[in-house]
């Protein structure tokens, strides 16, 4: 699907989510990358083959002293 130079990471490898945007839709949340992946404004992913990945995000919450 990438014809980029270098290629873009491919669904399988680790860094699969930097793959350059084809398509975004940020008024939706989500945006597609050239590798399939589907990116979701809450960190999840929909991966090409039906796979989902939770949002992976940390709440941003300070943490509480002791």
């Amino acid at each position: 699907m990438c014809s980029h130079q270098p290629p873009c990471p491919t669904v399988d490898s680790p860094d699969h989510h930097t793959a350059v945007i084809v398509s975004a839709h940020p008024e939706q949340g989500w945006s597609l990358l050239c590798n399939g992946t589907v990116v979701f404004d809450d960190t999840g992913e929909l991966l090409p083959d039906g796979r989902v990945v939770s949002p992976h995000r940390t709440s941003g919450a300070p943490a509480a002293a002791a």
